[in-house]
């Protein structure tokens, strides 16, 4: 994985719509490696801010675009952040390019995600 460029995505500010797209790998033109052109990313870290005095929960899901299809959630589903804290997940999670990291929050905006992780070249 000499060759990933690290990235990072948002701050973003989650919405109350549960099937939100939040991070999406690109397909890329013009091919390299052997004419592929999918892009992944490996996520290594995500940290979800509460910017609010009131818990507020959110839920994550790793699949289609715009679901929340049951079996496919990831990191916390309904997972509460009290007021002005943090919540971070820590691992490594691939996405290709038909998969979305969808989710959202119990309030609209009172929740701020970001993260860092590798895009590569499938």
């Amino acid at each position: 994985m000499a060759s990933n460029k690290i990235f990072n995505f948002g701050p973003v500010a989650l919405s109350n719509t549960l099937t939100t797209n939040i991070l999406n790998p690109n397909a890329t033109s013009g091919g390299v490696n052997d004419n592929s052109t999918a892009l992944y990313i490996v996520l290594r870290h995500i940290r979800i801010v509460n910017k609010t005095a009131g818990a507020v929960t959110f839920s994550l899901w790793l699949g289609a675009t715009g679901a929340n299809t049951a079996g496919t959630e990831v990191i916390g589903t309904g997972v509460s952040i009290a007021a002005n804290s943090y919540f971070d997940w820590y691992g490594v999670m691939r996405l290709d390019t038909a998969q979305f990291l969808v989710g959202g929050a119990s309030a609209a905006t009172s929740l701020t995600i970001q993260g860092e992780g590798e895009v590569g070249v499938a």
